[in-house]
């Protein structure tokens, strides 16, 4: 209104130049010129503020855009955290079953292995006075092992058990009595020397097989163990402890190892554990 009311009296004083001195014309038009400028520099700084004024809103509409799409994820989140909790409280709980299981088979497993421990300790203690060359006790792979050797207990190429055998094969079979719940699997074994003959033993399969179940028969008849927890047999000489190369070892290979371990269904027993859910 300003710019109008000055460009107003500037016209009336152009008309009035008769009215009015050379001087007092001139600063009128001055003025006159002076404000059609800033009414044109008005006008670009309208125009630029209603470009920004386009730009912000376009930004508004996109800010809102998102706002929208964050909220719509926002409420999916919420209405599935009643799944997500479900899901992790089973995850927990198998997890909890799962560490429940694994303390039950620590637990068997240890009580296990005392109970090897304890029968490996007093077979050793019942064996003291024998040969550790004749007699070896040790635990492996669960079991309890123990390895006789053949110049021991037969004469070479027989099955037949010598009666300086007789002691330690009635200590072992005092323990195993005392272990009634463990069952005995008794092999024969043999060095890779031929054994050829038309009579028994015919050949190295026959040997270890009839050195297994002459001590399986000596426990049995001699030592009262029950003959429903033995298993006897034979291996020849493919179940090497050493070297054929050699004296020595030819000799370990010839041997009748007797294993004690506890009965198949006691392993079914423990392998059917079920995780216990809390």
């Amino acid at each position: 209104m300003k710019i109008l009311k000055i460009l107003a009296v500037s016209a009336m004083a152009l008309g009035m130049t008769s009215c009015v001195s050379k001087k007092q014309y001139d600063a009128l038009s001055t003025n006159y010129k002076q404000c059609i400028e800033n009414i044109g520099e008005r006008q670009r700084e309208i125009q630029d503020l209603k470009s920004q004024n386009s730009a912000l809103a376009g930004e508004n509409n996109l800010l809102k855009s998102q706002h929208d799409a964050l909220k719509s994820s926002l409420d999916a989140c919420l209405s599935n955290t009643g799944k997500s909790s479900a899901n992790i409280d089973k995850l927990v709980g198998e997890i909890n079953a799962s560490n429940s299981y694994i303390k039950q088979l620590i637990s068997s497993n240890a009580k296990n292995d005392s109970l090897n421990l304890a029968l490996s300790n007093k077979l050793k203690r019942s064996l003291d006075n024998v040969s550790d060359e004749d007699v070896q006790v040790k635990v492996l792979k669960g079991v309890v092992m123990i390895s006789l050797s053949d110049k021991m207990l037969y004469k070479t190429g027989d099955y037949n058990i010598l009666p300086a055998a007789q002691e330690v094969l009635g200590k072992v079979a005092k323990v195993i009595n005392d272990y009634d719940k463990y069952s005995v699997l008794i092999e024969g074994n043999t060095d890779n020397a031929p054994l050829n003959s038309a009579n028994l033993p015919r050949d190295n399969w026959d040997l270890s097989a009839l050195r297994g179940t002459a001590v399986a028969k000596v426990l049995q008849t001699q030592f009262g163990v029950d003959p429903s927890r033995i298993t006897a047999g034979g291996r020849s000489e493919y179940n090497p402890k050493a070297t054929n190369m050699s004296v020595s070892g030819r000799a370990e290979k010839r041997r009748t190892e007797i294993i004690i371990m506890p009965k198949l269904d006691e392993f079914m027993k423990l392998m059917d554990i079920a995780p216990v859910k809390k």
